[in-house]
């Protein structure tokens, strides 16, 4: 790479080329050390049906950090990188495509469909991978892996086999979240709720003794055709006496019992419930406890079956309304509340879910869960921050059996298969050809695939050649740490404990970092509907990754949501201009042939390199501590204010001056340059790649340099208070000089009264060049004539007023400037007092009009001190 830099930073011009000398270069690649420590993240795998959002961009940058950050350190840092097929979201797409040709899934048969999928998988699936590369993540793209590639469908396979033949995996009927448009069951936690507006429709249904009726309250009036039970509570005084009789179904004639369970809430509505245990997950439970018919009324998309009588083929809620007006017409219906809840709605299509009585497979989960809850108990996986651990904790302590299967092509087909001859269910690694219990050889494979999150949970394992024992296994897992949203922690971080557990013995991941959410300026969640999206790729093209990076982890914590702020991403271009900037200005200045620190150095370079000093032990424990915003924001602040804006300025006059003091500036400034480009690495890799290959340096790569380490030698906390006092002092004079409008150009004499003498003496050049002082003294004692005086930190300074301002015009103006503060004054305590205001404006406008009054006293009380000043 050259040696010069351009004028200006144009990342387009440098971050491709950049990126591909990293390919090349193969740096990104880890391999097995045993002489080095493993340090492992598996990447959360997007779908491939995704494009990059900020979200990505978020914890993607947040891995590459941690990433490079480690191999830096001298770990052997694996990312593994991945995909995922994502079977609802996967197969709606190729539905839709096919949709559009006039054609459907029946049309070309599962095989045809397939055959598409993965064709449309090789098309389009690698984009976000090619997207997450101009983000500058740095994975070991050789290893990149698909949740549906040889090696994880195999572990697929493994783990289904060996937890049913451990007994923790049945097949039964079960109620479970139904999508109606997608056709397939979702988990709970796919389910979304919306508040919708809907009614508590108030039924009779009478006493088959003809001794009264018994009045219920449902919101789907449409599944009493399913009805097989109405419940009370058994302690409800009101209703003892109706335990055991029936009571006859409305419109359907069928006699139903009337059973007792301690479901009922007795507070609720009547304190009578219907039971329909086909279409209630509740209602199921109570129908299970007592021997209850389970009937189903519905098709798998929301059409009234069969078992629905007359209502048989009317979409759900058009048998609703059937349904209501032969209730009123046959004088079942009481009244109408209006009444507004919480509807589930499919994550994905946004259809109101049913709840369905459908054969399924599901994992015994109380087994499974109770070593993952020890586990974190025990400390061998963490979260951060720790609060998430309740969330962990609840969702486990609380869990369900898991429905793995779906109702869909794409994806992992469960292996499992049905004799037609004798009705063995045979599960098995291989694809058997004969029945083990009759010798048959009509098998037929289950038709359904696996919920997506059986194959994501076996990630961190199966992506390392789990079921066989390789050597990557052994090397690289356990991994190390687990970047995360906070909406996830059930859908996959504890699947993920429990399945590594399981079949490993092992905890997955000592640490589980968890991050919030990408919201927009005003606070509002990314999304679609709201229109409120930023493409992180424009970003990536206007301003550049590093920009984008910077921004991403700048100012956030683990655990919270973060803003994305557009003025952000320009004040993290302006940033990197400013480290660009400096970089030219050394470079302009060095021979090339500056290593190393000289033997004697100044109070300024002692203080420059104690402050590196402190930083690298800061960033270092930061970044150990997952306070990525932390560090970052030291980061800033140093090369921004004390490099930049303090020690290349206050090298200046040394290097003008040329000689063996100019050198040893040289190499400080290429010291703390090189040292700071490779504690900002991990954040900005692009720049500083591109400006570290034009210094003096050792290696190849600024990513495969070693991380700067804290050396007490270059602790110089003396030289660093010395010197803050010195700048002290200058921002004091500069902060002084621009309160009175004094030109920069209009230069003065400085007296400094003080007892650190020597120091200031020492510092007289710093303030001729940076506080537009023509000549410095120093002493015990000063007493001079109208000066300005400044007390600071160690020193009280005075500048001779009439070398500053020209006293008659500076009166003048500040008569001026106090005369118009001082009218304002004099009309907000009109306003004051008068009672009319007070008592109607409201009490936010009258505050803050007491605000701007003491603020015009203050200016004026300042203003006044200032004329007295030009007086003397």
């Amino acid at each position: 790479m050259d040696k010069l830099l351009d004028k200006a930073y144009e990342p387009s011009a440098v971050e491709d080329r950049i990126y591909r000398f990293w390919l090349n270069g193969g740096y990104f690649h880890a391999d097995i050390h045993p002489d080095k420590t493993p340090f492992t993240i598996v990447m959360p795998p997007p779908n491939i049906t995704g494009k990059l959002h900020m979200g990505h961009a978020f914890e993607d940058t947040q891995q590459d950090i941690l990433i490079r950050f480690k191999r830096m350190q001298g770990f052997e840092a694996l990312w593994l990188p991945g995909t995922d097929h994502a079977s609802i979201a996967t197969e709606a797409k190729i539905v839709a495509a096919m949709a559009k040709e006039g054609l459907s899934k029946q049309d070309t048969g599962r095989d045809g469909f397939l055959e598409r999928a993965w064709k449309w998988k090789e098309e389009y699936g690698g984009n976000i991978v090619a997207q997450l590369k101009k983000l500058g993540a740095s994975c070991d793209w050789a290893r990149e892996r698909f949740t549906m590639d040889e090696g994880c469908s195999t572990a697929v396979r493994e783990v289904f086999v060996r937890l049913y033949e451990q007994g923790l995996i049945y097949r039964g009927e079960r109620i479970v979240n139904w999508c109606p448009h997608c056709k397939t069951t979702i988990s709970d936690e796919e389910v979304e709720y919306e508040e919708q507006q809907g009614s508590f429709w108030h039924l009779r249904y009478p006493l088959t003794d003809g001794s009264g009726w018994v009045e219920i309250a449902t919101t789907r009036p449409e599944t009493l055709l399913g009805d097989t039970a109405v419940a009370v509570h058994p302690d409800d005084e009101r209703y003892q006496a109706l335990i055991g009789k029936t009571v006859t179904l409305p419109l359907v004639g069928r006699e139903i019992p009337v059973v007792a369970d301690t479901y009922v809430d007795r507070e609720f509505g009547t304190g009578v419930v219907k039971i329909t245990p086909a279409h209630d997950p509740n209602d199921f439970a109570v129908g299970q406890r007592h021997g209850l018919p389970i009937l189903n009324v519905m098709t798998d998309d929301a059409h009234m079956n069969e078992n629905a009588g007359k209502y048989a083929g009317l979409e759900r809620y058009e048998a609703r309304k059937a349904v209501l007006d032969d209730l009123e017409a046959g004088g079942y219906l009481v009244r109408v509340e209006p009444h507004t809840h919480n509807v589930g709605t499919c994550y994905r299509c946004h259809t109101t879910i049913e709840p369905w009585i459908s054969k399924q497979w599901f994992v015994r989960m109380k087994e499974l869960a109770a070593p993952a809850i020890e586990a974190v108990r025990k400390g061998e996986t963490r979260f951060v921050p720790e609060r998430f651990e309740k969330i962990y904790f609840h969702w486990m302590e609380n869990i369900r059996d898991w429905c793995v299967s779906r109702q869909l092509w794409w994806g992992h087909r469960i292996p499992a298969w049905y004799c037609a001859d004798c009705g063995e269910t045979v599960v098995s690694r291989e694809t058997p050809t004969v029945c083990p219990k009759c010798g048959g050889t009509h098998l037929s494979q289950d038709e359904d695939t696996f919920d997506t999150w059986f194959s994501s949970a076996l990630w961190p394992f199966s992506t390392l050649g789990w079921p066989e024992k390789t050597p990557e296994l052994a090397y690289f897992y356990p991994t190390s740490v687990l970047v995360t949203g906070y909406d996830i922690i059930f859908f996959w971080v504890a699947r993920m404990i429990f399945s590594g557990i399981a079949q490993t013995g092992q905890t997955p991941f000592h640490t589980v970092l968890i991050h919030g959410l990408v919201r927009d300026a005003k606070g509002r969640k990314m999304s679609k509907s709201l229109g409120n999206g930023v493409d992180p790729l424009e970003v990536i093209k206007s301003s550049g990754a590093d920009a984008l990076r910077f921004t991403l982890a700048t100012g956030n914590s683990p655990g919270n949501d973060t803003r994305f702020l557009p003025e952000r991403v320009e004040s993290s271009r302006n940033f990197a201009n400013k480290i660009w900037n400096a970089a030219r200005f050394i470079l302009m200045n060095i021979s090339g042939s500056e290593t190393g620190l000289p033997t004697e150095l100044e109070i300024e370079d002692k203080w420059i390199l104690s402050k590196l000093n402190t930083l690298i032990r800061d960033v270092t424990e930061n970044l150990e501590r997952f306070e990525l915003g932390v560090a970052v924001q030291k980061l800033y602040d140093f090369l921004w204010d004390s490099f930049c804006d303090w020690y290349i300025e206050l090298s200046k006059s040394r290097l003008q001056a040329g000689g063996e003091n100019a050198a040893a500036a040289c190499r400080v400034l290429v010291w703390v340059m090189e040292h700071t480009l490779r504690l900002l690495h991990p954040v900005m890799p692009f720049i500083t790649e591109e400006i570290w290959q034009t210094l003096p340096h050792e290696g190849e790569t600024i990513m495969r340099s070693a991380w700067p380490v804290y050396d007490p030698a270059l602790a110089f906390p003396d030289e660093e208070a010395a010197m803050e006092r010195v700048m002290a002092a200058i921002r004091a004079i500069r902060n002084r000089r621009a309160e009175m409008r004094v030109p920069p150009s209009k230069k003065a004499n400085l007296y400094i009264e003080t007892e650190f003498t020597e120091i200031f003496s020492a510092a007289a050049p710093f303030f001729e060049r940076l506080a537009s002082v023509s000549a410095v003294q120093t002493g015990g004692s000063f007493d001079i004539d109208g000066a300005v005086r400044i007390v600071t930190d160690g020193a009280v300074l005075y500048i001779p007023m009439g070398e500053l301002v020209d006293r008659e015009k500076e009166t003048a103006r500040l008569q001026k400037e106090k005369e118009g503060c001082e009218k304002q004054l004099a009309s907000i305590h009109a306003k004051l007092q008068n009672s009319g205001f007070i008592n109607k404006a409201p009490a936010r406008v009258v505050e803050s009009e007491k605000a701007r009054a003491e603020k015009l006293a203050e200016k004026i009380a300042l203003l006044d001190q200032s004329l007295t000043d030009l007086q003397k």
